[in-house]
């Protein structure tokens, strides 16, 4: 299968699997004597983990740990959990960093109720240098 076809079956742009097969994050794929990438079955599996793993926010660091683990077949759960857990807490902070600049957007937004208001407190408080209190 030719990688169009390869990428309608997997979900992924042509783009993203040649991406994929450059930083060796998928083996280099069979090409024809005609030098087109040719796919099987094992490639397209690969490539919708890849694509499943994307979607749950996985790094491509990340990605490479859990596409060796998912190949050996006696590995140890534990280590899948390691990476998993990991990112978990990854997202646990960018959610709360999201959390935090919410509420300060918030607040900057309800400051500039009033459109007649000559001074804009959204695009002072984007104007001014703030240094983080130091501990």
């Amino acid at each position: 299968m030719h990688i169009g076809a390869a990428s309608r079956e997997t979900g992924l742009s042509v783009k993203m699997i040649r991406y994929y097969e450059e930083i060796g994050l998928i083996a280099p794929t069979h090409r024809t004597e005609s030098g087109y990438r040719s796919y099987r079955e094992t490639d397209l599996q690969q490539l919708r983990f890849i694509r499943r793993a994307r979607a749950l926010g996985f790094s491509v660091p990340h990605i490479r740990s859990l596409l060796e683990l998912w190949q050996r077949k006696g590995r140890d759960n534990a280590h899948v959990r390691h990476v998993a857990n990991a990112h978990i807490a990854q997202l646990r902070d960018q959610m709360t960093a999201l959390e935090s600049m919410l509420t300060t957007l918030q607040a900057l937004v309800d400051d500039c109720a009033s459109e007649e208001q000559a001074d804009c407190p959204i695009l002072s408080a984007l104007d001014h240098v703030q240094t983080p209190p130091h501990s």
